[in-house]
């Protein structure tokens, strides 16, 4: 009785908890291969997943201001949430995340294009430094480009190997051109050539997690020791915001479950050693 009465008592915390399950139930069926139908392009146990992370985060993010016990309890559900399967990367087929991949590729060709003009915006004493620091994202963005289609017309493991090279040196690229563009000292330039690097890397590392779904084990470790440059190190310049945005668009979904996702990614590439 105790236990039904609680439900009325702390109703965020047992609406979180029913969430909670219903996510992990979700991906414990993907990963026996329960989909129960499709849903547009995904499965109805992804959808599913996918509202109940996206509800989550909602609760996690709005907590009773006079209750400092229920602000905690949420924020220990949202680590948890964290910790649970990606929604856009459970449940679906090689040949699904090939196709996803792939469906990246525009945004990161615009990313490049972008890069590529902000030279333009910058001080002439500046403009060198930030070329510097990209040089090879067009060569790199186009490589990678080309493997995700290869890959996406045949999903071998020959095939993979090259898309995984091809995905750990844009995203070094993108690391060192992070660290290479603090060195821009006015602040206005700073934030410009941040913001058009930022969108590349965004690209690259949502294209990094869907590569990482479909690598076996062995492969991610071999694939997080070429990693040189760690996340980590490049985190404090990093713009969560524009991550968020990018990935909500892209997935025409709302800014909360992309929230989640992006901290989701975050999580996932920081085990894998990346």
């Amino acid at each position: 009785m105790n236990s039904i009465s609680n439900i009325w008592i702390h109703p965020k915390t047992s609406a979180a908890g029913l969430l909670i399950a219903i996510a992990t139930i979700a991906g414990v069926l993907s990963q026996q291969g329960i989909t129960l139908g499709t849903a547009g392009s995904g499965t109805v146990i992804t959808l599913v997943s996918g509202l109940a992370t996206a509800l989550l985060g909602l609760l996690a993010r709005d907590p009773e201001p006079s209750s400092a016990g229920s602000t905690s309890k949420l924020g220990v559900w949202a680590l948890i949430a964290l910790l649970l399967p990606l929604p856009f990367m459970t449940g679906c087929s090689e040949a699904a995340v090939a196709q996803e991949i792939v469906n990246w590729t525009p945004a990161l060709q615009s990313a490049v294009a972008t890069v590529d003009s902000t030279a333009a915006l910058l001080a002439p004493a500046e403009a060198p430094i930030f070329a510097a620091a990209t040089v090879g994202f067009d060569a790199a963005s186009n490589l990678l480009v080309a493997q995700a289609k290869a890959y996406l017309a045949n999903p071998s493991a020959s095939v993979l190997a090259q898309l995984q090279a091809a995905i750990v040196a844009i995203q070094q690229q993108v690391n060192a051109s992070l660290l290479q563009a603090v060195k821009i000292a006015n602040p206005v330039s700073q934030q410009h050539v941040l913001t058009a690097i930022n969108a590349v890397g965004t690209v690259v590392v949502a294209i990094l997690g869907l590569v990482q779904s479909v690598s076996s084990k062995t492969a991610v470790e071999r694939m997080a020791a070429q990693s040189a440059i760690k996340l980590a190190q490049v985190r404090p310049y990093l713009n969560e915001g524009q991550a968020v945005a990018m990935v909500a668009r892209h997935y025409d979904e709302p800014v909360e479950q992309a929230r989640v996702q992006v901290a989701q990614l975050d999580v996932s590439m920081a085990q894998a050693g990346f």
